[in-house]
């Protein structure tokens, strides 16, 4: 029996390769019920709609700009004059007896007008280029916004969940206690309208993290999956420090409407440019066979034609040009002022998200558990009365809503500080 032959190297490195790479990719998944802050992020940077249509305005400003720079194309005409068709079928068409001219026209710009254009669609490519670092800017403060509005949703459904089942279990064990006579049946009711209201919240709450899971999966391009999500991050420290603040002409924001400023004053100077009048250069061969000429005789010619600016000397233009140059000069002020504006807000929305947190930790969440397991110890012994158990229970339930709120909302401003302050990305 012949020995197997083993493959090549070339082809066993191949096969290992199909082996591996799928098992790569799935290991490069992110797994949507487990989703960090950084996977998300890279979803975004991959699947979100707005980033696609921001990169595809940049392709076309790109193309533009090969268009402005592009030189004007030739002309060619072909002239036939005195034309004697003859008998039919005496001869071919081009054995006719006629005036042949054939003409080659070229037009010439003057003023630099194609350097105009063409240094007008870069400033307008640059712009391009900004806009799409600031929608990237504002599409991952969005995103991170949502993933933290889905993680306040869980923490909520969470401690909701918890109550809900700390009252079924009270309601079973106060049940029991009313058959045997331990406990009256008013405070019985008075549990399950608890328990009830629980519920509710519990059952409110969920669909709150419903709502949140969509909003994240809409940012990421995964709609489909949006009940699968789930953010395991923990929230931002307050040690965790915002980042230096950079220079507001690095904003994106900044530099797209100084960049349109720029394509403003290079537009005017092509609108000035056209009172230089464009000429327009012909070369022309003519080969003539009507009878006029005899014998047929070819003669070359040259030709220029000039513009007459009689009526009308591209005024309109002109005061276009400025005009819009004064509009892009407005807006680059107007977005500057908004950028100020914008970390100032963000700067004070900060301060005062640090200090609720600060709050929290500083105790009053441990305060309020204390004071729970100390109604819950007084209340088994007989010392105080359901309505100062449920009271205790109601404002711990509060207290701790209210934490995560706070660190969701310190989440979100620390995000927002840190977009506000952010450069411009190398694109």
């Amino acid at each position: 029996m012949p020995r197997a032959t083993r493959p090549p190297n070339i082809v066993r490195s191949f096969l290992y390769a199909c082996l591996l790479v799928p098992g790569l990719s799935m290991a490069a998944a992110p797994e949507l019920d487990r989703l960090t802050l950084s996977e998300a992020e890279a979803l975004l940077q991959a699947n979100n709609r707005e980033l696609r249509l921001a990169q595809a305005a940049t392709l076309g400003a790109q193309a533009d700009v090969a268009s402005a720079g592009a030189h004007p194309n030739p002309q060619l005409s072909l002239n036939v004059a005195a034309l004697q068709p003859g008998k039919p079928g005496a001869s071919a068409p081009w054995d006719k007896k006629a005036d042949f001219t054939y003409r080659v026209d070229q037009l010439v710009e003057r003023g630099d007008k194609r350097l105009l254009r063409t240094r007008a669609a870069e400033a307008r490519l640059a712009a391009a280029r900004s806009d799409q670092g600031d929608v990237s800017r504002q599409q991952r403060l969005q995103m991170r916004q949502a993933y933290y509005d889905l993680l306040r949703t869980q923490e909520r459904t969470r401690i909701l969940a918890e109550t809900a089942d700390l009252y079924r279990k009270n309601v079973e064990a106060a049940a029991l206690r009313v058959k045997a006579g331990d406990l009256a049946a008013s405070d019985l009711a008075r549990l399950k309208v608890e328990a009830l209201r629980a519920e509710n919240e519990a059952r409110q709450a969920l669909a709150d993290q419903e709502k949140a899971q969509a909003a994240l999966a809409y940012m990421i391009g995964l709609e489909s999956e949006a009940k699968r999500l789930r953010a395991v991050d923990s929230w931002p420290s307050l040690a965790e420090t915002p980042g230096p603040e950079s220079d507001i002409e690095q904003r994106a924001d900044v530099k797209a409407a100084l960049a349109r400023v720029q394509a403003a004053e290079q537009a005017r100077a092509l609108a000035l440019s056209l009172r230089k009048r464009d000429v327009s250069v012909g070369v022309q061969y003519e080969h003539c066979r009507a009878p006029s000429c005899s014998p047929p005789t070819d003669t070359v010619g040259v030709g220029l034609s000039v513009p007459l600016f009689v009526f009308y000397d591209y005024e309109g233009e002109v005061r276009r040009a400025e005009a819009d140059l004064d509009a892009a000069r407005d807006a680059l002020d107007q977005v500057r002022g908004q950028a100020r504006a914008e970390r100032l807000r963000a700067a004070s929305d900060l301060s005062a998200a640090q200090e609720q947190v600060r709050r929290f930790e500083g105790g009053l969440l441990r305060e309020a558990e204390r004071g729970v397991q100390a109604t819950e110890f007084a209340y088994q012994r007989g010392a105080v009365g359901l309505v100062d158990l449920l009271d205790a229970r109601r404002t711990l339930r509060a207290v701790q809503l209210d934490a995560v709120d706070a660190q969701a909302g310190y989440a979100k401003a620390l995000a927002a500080y840190q977009a506000s302050h952010a450069p411009e990305e190398q694109q």
